[in-house]
């Protein structure tokens, strides 16, 4: 409600887009017709950080040599049996498998032929220099989590140091201002070379949108935020946040085309993942577990809620992880599971933690442990440590259990939990839930139910491979009707991408495209439900949205938003218009190729020319940058330390006040938001 009236007030002037907003959203069907080393390692099983970029190369090398496909050169898409032309057709795959189509990619899709674009684009390796480039200056990005939080830490871990160290005197911080504690608290991690962890997600952010805007692989960035979203996890939750970057980095964007078990497997072992959904406590509450010791015999190790025994909860059994990969991640929630399954499954899973990366805080129990063990003795004591990822079998429930009527014999240890995961993964229930939530993506809000009963079939049929899965969906004419054109309503994220590269912009501060995409309602990263961001347009549609969104393309046409660079004129070839009505013609065609946009232009017509909208414009300019809706505290700007500075913003349009007036309209118009 805040965000809405926030977006009225900031609307002030635009009202009578009222009219031209709910009947589109009416009508939307009608427009669909007519178309046819910081630190060391601790021991060399810790990567360091080249060694962590050798994993992920390797890592996704392999995934590409064992999944990778090429396309039956006999197969042809459907689309002419569904009405479409080829140009059609491309425009269609582009507004699914990418996050906009660029001046040009319809004739770039015909010429490699659209069977071979696809084949292009699931296989994701396209050269990608450029967007190297523009990556090159995000140092955090190549960094393992241990180096990640030694460089990096959080603000209450700041302190503590601070403190320790006798830098900030503990007695004195409730007696100084906020603006002395933080310069101060700068000072230190400036002396220690200690990196602000805003600075961190800032590159995590930035680089989002950079790979949404310039990857040649589109595809493969679709799949990665699809699947970030459907593995979600948050930054709001503060001890998970430091490990999002690698999370991303290693266990969802290698594995985007993968075998679905690969990528559930990753996800769960991952330190964001395990301590998200608070697996990394999960343990069994009723042992002891023995292991050889010195010349004096053998002695306890006790599981780490005995620590504890004084606080006023003991931690025990956590069934968190194992309730939503089972809801959320695979069998769906009408998947045929009790909640019997999940606690049997939760006592599976224990003992599936986090290999201690610092000597304090959560790690310094099972720090303590594994020295006394010994690193060389782990595998013999039935501990597993693989990367990031320890298996503590001193945790673990070791008895019999039976999740979804498959038995678990008594002591399997690590391997019953990759048992688990992999039945979920194969479960009929997955391939039914998986295959919607794809077709969700692609195809429409509610997808045909033959298109699910195929694409499920080819998920059990191909052990669960994606690229075969999204394959079949292609393949399949109901991918191609018109039913499913431009059904689908962008998130704030898509819709500001896709504007972006719609006028082939080009930018240089990302983080104020984000500024704008939270302000549309989406603030990456930080969804704190594990289901991630709803997929569905009613989530993003609401009259105050909508105002934000036409806020948007008036402000970006109008090159109000600093950091980000285009050239109007050159996407008509430099040939000017002879009126508005015009330029609103020729526009609406070059932004929203090959559809039908006589009823846009149509209702787009009596706003070109309304009195005062450039006013209105610079308003919005001016209240975004006057505004402190974004919370700086929280998500603080640091582009400045990349060398950049942002350009004063002038009180006149970019490339001529008529043309950025009506691309901007265009750009904030109900049939642009749709794709």
């Amino acid at each position: 409600m805040r965000r809405a009236g926030q977006a009225k007030r900031k609307a002030t002037g635009l009202s009578a887009l009222a009219y031209l907003l709910q009947p589109a959203s009416k009508n939307a069907r009608e427009g669909r017709a007519q178309t046819n080393a910081s630190i060391p390692a601790r021991t060399a099983l810790v990567p360091a950080q080249s060694t962590s970029i050798l994993k992920t190369i390797f890592i996704t090398s392999v995934l590409f040599l064992t999944t990778s496909f090429v396309l039956n050169p006999k197969i042809k898409f459907p689309y002419e049996q569904a009405g479409l032309t080829n140009r059609q057709a491309a425009a269609h795959l582009l507004s699914r498998f990418t996050f906009g189509a660029k001046p040009g990619e319809v004739d770039l899709v015909l010429k490699t032929g659209i069977e071979n674009w696809v084949n292009q684009q699931l296989k994701g390796n396209l050269d990608d220099e450029n967007l190297k480039e523009k990556l090159s200056s995000y140092d955090a990005l190549s960094l393992s989590n241990e180096q990640i939080l030694a460089q990096f830490p959080r603000g209450v871990e700041v302190r503590r140091m601070a403190i320790r160290d006798g830098a900030i005197s503990k007695d004195s911080i409730t007696d100084i201002n906020k603006k002395e504690l933080k310069q101060q608290y700068e000072a230190y991690r400036k002396q220690k070379g200690l990196r602000d962890e805003k600075e961190l997600f800032r590159q995590l952010i930035n680089q989002k949108i950079i790979r949404a805007t310039y990857s040649n692989n589109q595809l493969h960035e679709v799949l990665t935020d699809f699947w970030f979203n459907h593995f979600n996890v948050s930054i709001t939750k503060n001890q998970c946040a430091q490990f999002i970057p690698v999370y991303e980095r290693d266990a969802i964007r290698p594995y985007v085309i993968a075998k679905f078990q690969d990528m559930l497997l990753a996800t769960a072992k991952s330190p964001a993942m395990l301590m998200y959904l608070d697996n990394f406590l999960s343990m069994d509450t009723h042992k002891e577990f023995e292991i050889q010791g010195n010349r004096n015999g053998k002695r306890k190790i006790k599981p780490q809620h005995v620590k504890l025994a004084n606080k006023k909860k003991a931690q025990g059994l956590n069934e968190n992880y194992a309730r939503e990969v089972m809801e959320l991640h695979t069998l769906g929630v009408d998947g045929g599971y009790t909640q019997t399954d999940v606690t049997e499954a939760a006592r599976v899973l224990t003992g599936w933690t986090i290999y201690p990366m610092k000597e304090d805080g959560v790690f310094a129990t099972i720090r303590k442990i594994l020295d006394k063990v010994g690193e060389k003795n782990l595998a013999k004591k039935g501990f597993v440590h693989d990367g990031d990822f320890l298996f503590a079998i001193n945790r673990h429930d070791s008895k019999e259990k039976n999740v979804l009527g498959k038995k678990f014999k008594a002591g399997g240890g690590y391997q019953e939990g990759v048992d688990l995961l992999s039945a979920f993964a194969h479960h009929a229930s997955t391939s039914k839930f998986i295959s919607k939530k794809l077709a969700i993506r692609f195809v429409s809000d509610t997808p045909p139910q033959s298109l699910l009963d195929k694409m499920a079939k080819t998920f059990l049929d191909t052990d669960g491979n994606i690229s075969e899965v999204l394959l079949t969906m292609i393949s399949s004419i109901e991918f191609w009707n018109a039913e499913s054109l431009r059904a689908k309503t962008k998130s704030p994220f898509e819709y500001a991408i896709s504007s972006v590269r719609a006028l082939d912009a080009d930018i240089e501060f990302p983080f104020q495209v984000n500024q704008w995409i939270t302000k549309m309602g989406q603030k990456l990263y930080f969804y704190s439900a594990p289901t991630g961001f709803p997929d569905r347009g009613q989530y993003w549609i609401n009259t105050g949205a909508l105002l934000t969104r036409m806020n948007f393309g008036l402000a970006l046409a109008a090159k109000k938003i600093p950091g980000v660079s285009f050239d109007l004129a050159s996407l008509n070839d430099h040939h000017e218009s002879e009126s508005a009505q015009a330029a609103l013609i020729t526009y609406s065609h070059l932004m929203m190729p090959e559809r039908n946009v006589e009823t846009t232009i149509s209702r787009l017509t009596p706003l070109i020319n309304k009195p005062g909208i450039d006013k209105n414009i610079n308003d919005v300019a001016n209240q975004r940058n006057n505004s402190n809706e974004m919370e700086p505290d929280e998500m603080v700007m640091e582009e400045k330390k990349t060398n950049h500075s942002e350009p004063k913003i002038k009180n006149s349009f970019g490339d001529n006040t008529m043309l950025a007036q009506v691309v901007g309209i265009i750009i904030g118009s109900p049939e642009f938001q749709r794709r």
